[in-house]
């Protein structure tokens, strides 16, 4: 399907209530899950011509029946949060019923729920995140650049020995994960001798995935830890806008780098900055990793 000439999805929103006439099955779901799918395919859509007008060979869409489809989204309405009790609540879906949910985080008493998304996990495991509206004015006041301390400013080097690096001096360790890649590469071996499709292939892709989650929150876990201890210790962070994608490329150590999530380590920083008053600016990485934090001085990049 072109998206040159389908339309907008605004349009299609307003088609729905006919497709409900002609297809009983979208009667089975919310309005507003389905207004925020039919979005989400249109993005889709805007996504592919984007790459295609920037010279990129791009695909089709893939259809996808209901059953393979793995969340949805209810915005404004047809959700109710009940019977709230420490850490568990009961969460009222329109069309779908309740649900008994375990909070990971508590939500806070002056927060409206805006959006509810519930998303079937690869490893099998159901969850729900909320989108929350706060008052800003809970917020710190940055200070105003003109104003700041240059003596309580850093930048950080998002490094190769280290995870980064500060201008002050201060390192930071890799994270160890060798213990889980081990894991990982020993349940992925199990996996390749399972006949693909029968029940114990599916009980040990879950396996697999679960060990792969098990990584990704190590180092979310990781990254949240520093980019706490970064805004909190200081008034400003300048860090290297990287070319992501450029380095995962590249030749050399193309896991590690990947394990950085670099970028999700970044969009922390900025998130952390205005909650703790810092201000985060991204600047030119060319040169960066060759200059020394003490001295200025270019030196040669270690491998």
């Amino acid at each position: 399907m072109d998206a040159d000439n389908i339309g907008s999805a605004y349009k299609h929103h307003y088609r729905l209530p006919n497709w409900k006439d002609e297809f009983t099955v979208f009667s089975e779901v919310n309005s507003k899950a389905l207004q925020r799918t039919v979005t989400r395919f249109y993005d889709n859509l805007s996504n592919l011509k984007d790459q295609k007008e920037h010279g990129n060979k791009v695909g089709k869409l893939k259809w996808k029946s209901p059953r393979e489809f793995q969340s949805m989204t209810f915005s404004q309405s047809g959700f109710e949060l009940t019977n709230t009790s420490g850490r568990r609540a009961t969460l009222w879906l329109s069309k779908i019923g309740d649900i008994k949910i375990r909070y990971h985080r508590e939500i806070p008493d002056e927060a409206d729920i805006k959006e509810v998304t519930v998303k079937k996990e690869t490893t099998g495991e159901w969850f729900v995140s909320f989108g929350l509206e706060t008052d800003d004015a809970d917020l710190p006041e940055k200070p105003d650049v003109e104003s700041l301390d240059a003596s309580n400013s850093v930048g950080i080097d998002l490094g190769i020995r280290n995870y980064i690096h500060t201008t002050d001096g201060k390192t930071v360790d890799w994270l160890d994960l060798e213990d889980e890649y081990e894991r990982l590469r020993r349940e992925q071996r199990k996996l390749s001798r399972k006949q693909e499709g029968s029940n114990n292939w599916e009980k040990q892709r879950r396996e697999v995935a679960t060990v792969k989650r098990h990584i990704r929150r190590k180092v979310l876990d990781y990254q949240q830890k520093i980019t706490t201890w970064l805004v909190k210790e200081y008034d400003a962070v300048f860090v290297e806008d990287l070319n992501v994608a450029g380095m995962l490329q590249g030749d050399g150590n193309a896991r590690n780098k990947q394990d950085a999530a670099w970028r999700q380590f970044i969009q922390l920083l900025e998130y952390k900055a205005d909650l703790y008053g810092c201000h985060v600016k991204q600047v030119e990485a060319q040169g960066t990793t060759k200059e020394c934090a003490s001295c200025g001085v270019e030196t040669a990049k270690p491998v």
